[in-house]
């Protein structure tokens, strides 16, 4: 049975956890010195979340570089993120990834990728590997707009639709490639359209409303499941933050703000309040509870050790 109190939850953790990624980057603490960049999920959060509350924990989940959320959404421990983008030996990649390269294989989540488009052919290998084995395994695989255009989209779509693989394609539309507006990369007007050139079903949903997230991605989960067809499902969104902090925003100022009235998390807030699912005291609970949790998190960060140089000197080597 569906427990919307704890999307809320999940939704909140996501929120509060890049709140606090985003101070402790200005601070210059991730991974020490080399900061590198850092993409904040913030104004997402319905869709990995809504998306993740179908699945089983031996499900899969292929990610991006702004793949915090949807590593929290699939269970991840919020200590271990914490600690791997800043670095440390107890994170999930044991300080060897950083912010872009979560991966807990435990937990079904296969990890982010640096190149844009580059978890959509392994989320064909890994929904090909539940088809082998014959186990009930989906793979949800999240990308964005920009790689939508890449040709690693169609060769997976087209690859999963003839081999009819357990595989949900969810495509999440922030209206922005970096700083290109999706209007000038993409062709036509839905992205979701693009399904029917490859023989599967497509939608388009408001990404900013988790219930219907939850209920399209639920329905092509079903339908993997069932070994019928994989699903290409396009998300529309919009990320409050500029695309990482080392690029400048180019977007207006008014159509940020606008945006952020859409607030998904104040959106499905108001949606429990008015069922009578939660009271106002419940709600400022689960935010407290939620923000102390964050800052242990920060704290277990703080106190781990950095990998062993000399260990990580060996495994380099290695290669």
């Amino acid at each position: 049975m569906l427990n919307k109190i704890n999307m809320l939850r999940s939704m909140y953790r996501i929120r509060f956890f890049e709140e606090k990624a985003k101070k402790l980057y200005k601070e210059g603490m991730m991974a020490g010195d080399s900061l590198g960049a850092l993409h904040s999920y913030i104004g997402e959060e319905a869709i990995a979340v809504g998306a993740c509350a179908t699945l089983k924990k031996g499900d899969y989940v292929l990610s991006t570089h702004r793949g915090h959320g949807h590593c929290i959404a699939k269970g991840g421990n919020i200590k271990r993120i914490m600690a791997e983008l800043q670095g440390k030996e107890t994170g999930y990649s044991r300080g060897r990834g950083g912010s872009m390269h979560l991966f807990a294989p435990e937990i079904g989540f296969m990890g982010g990728n640096g190149i844009v488009g580059g978890g959509i052919p392994i989320a064909v290998g890994t929904s090909y590997s539940a088809s082998y084995r014959e186990t009930d395994q989906v793979t949800i695989c999240f990308f964005g707009d920009g790689a939508a255009t890449q040709g690693t989209f169609h060769e997976s779509l087209n690859i999963a639709s003839l081999w009819k693989l357990p595989v949900i394609f969810v495509c999440e539309n922030n209206l922005y490639a970096v700083t290109t507006p999706v209007s000038e990369t993409i062709s036509i007007p839905n992205i979701g359209d693009r399904a029917c050139a490859y023989g599967m079903p497509g939608k388009v949903v408001d990404g900013n409303d988790v219930l219907q997230v939850y209920e399209t991605v639920l329905e092509a989960v079903n339908r993997a499941r069932a070994k019928e067809w994989p699903t290409l499902i396009e998300c529309r969104t919009y990320r409050w933050d500029p695309h990482c902090f080392v690029i400048p925003e180019t977007r207006g100022g008014d159509e940020i703000k606008d945006w952020k009235t859409k607030d998904p998390i104040a959106r499905f807030e108001k949606i429990l309040l008015d069922e009578g699912a939660i009271t106002g005291e419940q709600v400022g609970k689960i935010r407290s509870e939620i923000i102390k949790e964050i800052d242990e998190a920060e704290e277990f960060a703080r106190n781990s050790p950095y990998p062993d140089v000399v260990e990580f000197k060996r495994e380099v080597d290695v290669y």
